[in-house]
């Protein structure tokens, strides 16, 4: 991620990292989870959260907060030595860096992601999270799912998967334990308003449309993009272009917790004609990111932003927002503004590190603190949005 995940595409083969981390946005955490558990949205990285390369740690901002990438892989050479768990020891060098958005993946994990990343993965179709009282929790159920016809609801607590209990483990450890191959069984206990429930459901190959169009009868095209995995920078020019002449657009990242950048910046280009999306550090050495040119420039433009909007999604926001192509409306985003990189270890693992942060075109960091949008909206988002895109030129 630049924050983003830039993983392998299909599983963890050292060339993949060789070959050159693909920037990805994303909370690690969401991602992670949605895509282990199968019911997602987020490559080809899958691989690398914030597909630059390392930076130093002297480089990187003392509020970013980084693990020294030659001492993780130490304490992991020393663990599997002494026949200890490599990614158990490098979790723990990471936890005490500070390094907040630090994670480790063995490597069915880091494919999982990847895979998730591209579109599809094998599941039970739920999203999950950590609860305020340290318990997993199911965040989101994907309708249509195994977990969707066994009953899950969001908010269910998970206390085991296959007899192994969850809470206090991490997420990722969570989701990777409801993995498996295709039609093989997985039994969930789960609580609910104090009442503890077992479903035993079937993981199956799931796929999530990452971009819907909508058309409302106003004539405003709705764009809900809820991830940015692979194709989905196209999916939204060609909503842009097959929207109706003179018509606004509303384009929504709520809930969205990012993805790949190059898909992120292919969405900014819908609507930009070249010029800045972003800049970035490596090594003590600023790049940038560049919309493509041939946006649609004119056309009334609404991004609709809230807490859970992240990484790669508040990329483009900022982006949209200081080249004063979009007016933002909904509730302040996220604030992940870091920029991982993965590192492989000596144990097969993967490391993602921050390595460093992110700006908006005006220079912006947004980590912690996130975009606040130019109008203020709680309820009737969506109908706010409309309201704004009248006072631009279009709306009934």
């Amino acid at each position: 991620m630049l924050g983003l995940p830039s993983i392998p595409a299909v599983c963890l083969r050292p060339r993949d990292l060789r070959r050159g981390a693909v920037l990805t946005i994303a909370f690690l955490t969401a991602v992670g989870a949605g895509a282990y558990t199968g019911c997602w949205d987020r490559e080809e990285g899958a691989a690398a959260t914030a597909a630059l390369a390392g930076a130093p740690a002297a480089e990187i901002p003392r509020e970013a907060g980084t693990a020294d990438r030659e001492a993780v892989a130490r304490a992991v050479a020393e663990a599997v030595a002494e026949g200890k768990s490599g990614k158990k020891a490098a979790q723990e060098v990471v936890s005490r860096s500070g390094d907040r958005w630090g994670t480790v993946y063995d490597q069915g994990e880091y494919a999982a992601f990847a895979e998730g990343l591209d579109g599809h993965w094998t599941g039970v179709g739920v999203w999950a999270g950590r609860a305020a009282d340290g318990m997993i929790k199911v965040d989101k159920v994907q309708p249509g799912s195994p977990a969707a016809r066994a009953g899950l609801r969001a908010g269910d607590r998970l206390l085991s998967v296959d007899g192994h209990a969850v809470t206090g483990l991490a997420v990722t450890a969570v989701v990777a334990l409801l993995r498996g191959d295709a039609g093989t069984p997985v039994v969930l206990n789960l609580s609910r308003d104090g009442a503890d429930l077992t479903e035993t459901v079937r993981r199956e190959q799931l796929r999530t449309e990452p971009v819907t169009v909508r058309q409302r009868p106003d004539g405003v095209t709705v764009i809900k993009v809820v991830s940015f995995t692979r194709g989905s920078g196209d999916r939204v020019k060609a909503a842009v272009r097959a929207a109706p002449p003179g018509e606004g657009v509303v384009l929504d990242l709520r809930g969205n917790p990012g993805g790949l950048v190059t898909e992120a910046v292919i969405a900014a280009s819908a609507f930009l004609d070249g010029g800045l999306v972003a800049t970035y550090d490596v090594r003590g050495d600023q790049r940038v990111l560049y919309a493509a040119e041939g946006g649609d420039t004119t056309r009334p433009l609404v991004a609709l932003v809230d807490g859970g909007t992240m990484s790669a999604a508040e990329l483009v926001t900022g982006a949209l927002q200081d080249r004063g192509r979009a007016v933002a409306v909904g509730s302040r985003t996220f604030g992940k503004g870091s920029v991982q990189m993965p590192t492989e270890l000596p144990d097969g693992s993967v490391a993602e590190l921050t390595v460093g942060m992110y700006r908006t075109p005006a220079g912006r960091s947004l980590d912690g603190a996130g975009i606040t949008p130019d109008v203020p909206a709680g309820e009737a988002v969506e109908e706010r949005a409309v309201t704004v895109l009248g006072g631009l030129g279009v709306g009934p």
